[in-house]
């Protein structure tokens, strides 16, 4: 046709519109690149991983970020600090209970009303995080599965994660992004049976972690695909400020959660499971993997612990509201502040910058560990095969939502 428009190659605009790190002239003989992404499943999201290989060998990696980026920071500027809970849920939002719970500690401590919280208010918190920490590891495992070629597992995985999903959105109507952690107190309180159903639900799940161990984590096949592969030695992981599963899977026993002791956790008794090479070497995929499956083990014996409180001592009573100490005003006093929390990926902080006049931050930073977890992985698969860069990058875990914010 005549007015149909020619399009016509040209390598700059190309070059300008994705940029890439290194250029064809940079290349040695039998090197080229390769792009993995941002549209591939087992990219875990928009990412674009730029890999520089000699034949099947990586000589480089580079993560190409910014394709989901969602201006968290400049909102959390721009409007009350109750109003950007429901963006922190769109963070991490397969962990947006936790991430509700460091950012609504950190308000609550500039105002100075972090230790009138109601106690029942407290462990509820803790109960409703401890059930997403769940759900969230069920992805990480299940899709890390899929990634070694294992369809089973994840299946597994997404059937009883839904009975966490049901659970949370009986308790606040949502099923992924929640806005139930509020300064001061909760949306609402429990549903009446909440806590009986809750401890079925543990009932049903103890078995079917057993279950778990066998199909995957003692599984020859993903053994062999997952140990002795993408090993962070402790001082690289500690250099690079890496936290979480990535951490404590290279052999340092670092959870917020005893370290900062916050919320009610100093209460409770749970371990700190760490890598501890027995299938290959401290820190490799297969650790990282293993030491997810016993957090959920830990999140479990966590969660039976605040059951029986609530069923106990905590009792629900007429006219409990766990709106009681929401404040009406959110004013903190000029003051700086960084709050910090365990999140199932690591260390997710925000730092807060107020000028006491207004109910708007100046600043609101949010750290995030899956995008420092992420800086590590040229690092890790710089001689390895391009099959393995999959089971590297699926051991980290990433969220793009809370990698770009």
């Amino acid at each position: 046709m005549a007015n149909e428009i020619q399009y016509q190659f040209d390598e700059q605009n190309l070059r300008l519109s994705e940029p890439n790190k290194y250029r064809p002239e940079d290349l040695k003989a039998e090197e080229m690149i390769v792009n993995i992404g941002p549209q591939h499943p087992s990219t875990h999201g928009v990412l674009r991983l730029e890999v520089v290989t000699d034949g099947e060998i990586i000589v480089e990696v580079v993560p190409h970020l910014g394709y989901l980026h969602r201006c968290f920071e400049k909102h959390a500027e721009s409007m009350p600090y109750n109003q950007t809970i429901p963006y922190v849920d769109r963070m991490d939002y397969l962990a947006a209970m936790n991430s509700e719970h460091a950012y609504v500690m950190g308000v609550e401590r500039m105002l100075g009303i972090d230790q009138e919280v109601p106690r029942r208010v407290e462990y509820i918190r803790v109960l409703v995080a401890e059930l997403n920490r769940l759900a969230s590891h069920f992805v990480a495992i299940g899709t890390y599965a899929m990634d070694i070629g294992a369809y089973t597992p994840f299946l597994w995985m997404m059937r009883d994660r839904e009975h966490i999903q049901r659970l949370l959105e009986w308790t606040c109507g949502a099923r992924m992004l929640y806005n139930y952690i509020w300064i001061g107190g909760l949306f609402y309180d429990l549903p009446v049976g909440f806590e009986e159903r809750c401890r079925d639900f543990v009932r049903y799940l103890k078995p079917k972690l057993v279950e778990l161990n066998r199909l995957v984590i003692e599984n020859k096949i993903f053994v062999e695909r997952t140990a002795q592969v993408g090993v962070l030695p402790l001082d690289l992981a500690i250099n690079y400020g890496i936290s979480g599963p990535m951490l404590r899977a290279s052999g340092l026993k670092f959870d917020l959660r005893r370290i900062d002791g916050y919320s009610v956790y100093p209460e409770l008794d749970f371990e700190v499971p760490i890598g501890e090479g027995s299938m290959g070497t401290v820190g490799d995929c297969w650790d990282r993997n293993y030491v997810r499956v016993q957090e959920c083990q830990e999140s479990i014996k966590i969660i039976e612990q605040c059951l029986d409180q609530l069923l106990g001592d905590l009792k629900r009573t007429r006219g409990f509201d766990p709106r009681s100490h929401v404040p009406k005003k959110i004013r903190p006093k000029r003051q700086d502040l960084y709050v910090r929390a365990e999140n199932p990926r690591g260390e997710l902080g925000f730092f807060f910058r107020a000028d006491g006049k207004s109910d708007i931050p100046l600043r609101c930073k949010a750290r995030s560990s899956c995008f420092v977890n992420l800086s590590v992985i040229s690092e890790i698969a710089k001689g390895c095969m391009i099959a393995d860069l999959i089971a590297i990058l699926g051991s980290i875990d990433i969220v793009l939502g809370e990698v770009d914010r």
